[in-house]
């Protein structure tokens, strides 16, 4: 069987993705071939285009996708042929119209989640909520820092923070991004194109600041960041939008407030079929429960990915995006 699938066979800008034809490996011991409906667009996807996170060359670009199970492999007993099924951390390669990929990496989708919302939503949804559920568990009544709320990522977490009885601050650049984070959940917004983000969290905190703070944007953002926890308080470096985040002194931590800092992925909270099937059972819960709702405002060609990418990186994307195969 053969399919197109972007490829990268150096680094650099989005001109460097390439559309091929190339064959799709059988579904082996372990594995299910998918035929692909949508895949999810991800600020990591740029990391490995860029070499920003290294893989050997030549490879695919894409975690995420969802579709229908064309094939089963030998000892898969939680997914057969037909079903409707999503994954978020398959091997990199998701920019493809058919694939094959380890089984336990993939879950079955209910009836009220389409496959467009569900490639935009898995790596995303599961982000938010290893972040909220696992690195730092919310209980509610908390106020806390969260920037880019009006990205793929943010526009979840308001939703689940407010459904948590969480406030939570969202940093935006622009009004019409504020709006938007305020509609989906946000507590409040700050302009940081125009506010002082640290000043301004003083403000509506009563000079408090926040437990945490969770920083998908990296470098730009990290002092602001830490200005804004409050004494023993946990820094959520989870993301490089601006770039990483290098050349750090420890003793600023201590300096700051004998502050905590940890730098989680996806990956090490989800590495179990057992687990990766309880968090998203928790995500499709909060979905039924129309406490979330997926935002897609963008829509893509797959042949047109390198527009998607420039899109992304120059910040004039809002929600999520996805790439759909079956556009020509």
């Amino acid at each position: 069987m053969k399919t197109e699938a972007i490829i990268i066979k150096r680094h650099g800008g989005p001109e460097v993705m390439e559309l091929v034809s190339q064959n799709v490996p059988e579904a082996a011991e372990g594995e299910v071939t998918i035929e692909q409906k949508a895949i999810g667009l991800n600020f990591i996807d740029t990391y490995f285009r860029s070499g920003l996170y290294k893989n050997p060359l030549p490879h695919g670009l894409g975690f995420e996708a969802a579709g229908k199970v064309i094939a089963v492999g030998p000892g898969v007993r939680h997914l057969k042929v037909g079903d409707r099924v999503a994954y978020a951390m398959g091997p990199i390669g998701a920019y493809a119209w058919t694939r094959t990929v380890p089984a336990w990496q993939v879950v079955k989708l209910p009836r009220n989640v389409d496959y467009e919302a569900a490639a935009a939503m898995m790596l995303k949804g599961l982000t938010v909520q290893y972040l909220f559920r696992q690195t730092y568990r919310l209980q509610g009544g908390e106020t806390i820092l969260f920037h880019a709320a009006a990205g793929g990522v943010g526009l979840i977490a308001c939703q689940w923070a407010r459904a948590l009885g969480v406030k939570l601050i969202g940093t935006v650049s622009s009004p019409q991004k504020a709006e938007l984070a305020l509609r989906n959940g946000a507590w409040k917004v700050i302009d940081y194109s125009c506010e002082d983000v640290p000043k301004r969290v003083m403000e509506l905190t009563s000079g408090q600041k926040v437990p945490v703070v969770y920083d998908g944007v990296g470098k730009s953002t990290w002092e602001a960041s830490l200005d804004c926890l409050q004494p023993r308080g946990l820094m959520v470096s989870y993301g490089n939008a601006s770039g990483p985040v290098d050349g750090v002194n420890l003793g600023i931590l201590a300096t700051k407030g004998s502050l905590y800092l940890t730098r989680p992925t996806l990956a090490d909270y989800v590495g179990t079929q057992q687990k990766l099937a309880a968090a998203a059972k928790d995500l499709f819960d909060l979905v039924a429960k129309g406490d979330l709702s997926i935002q897609i405002d963008q829509r893509f060609s797959l042949h047109d990915a390198a527009s998607a990418h420039e899109a992304l990186a120059s910040r004039r994307t809002t929600g999520a995006t996805v790439l759909l195969p079956e556009w020509e």
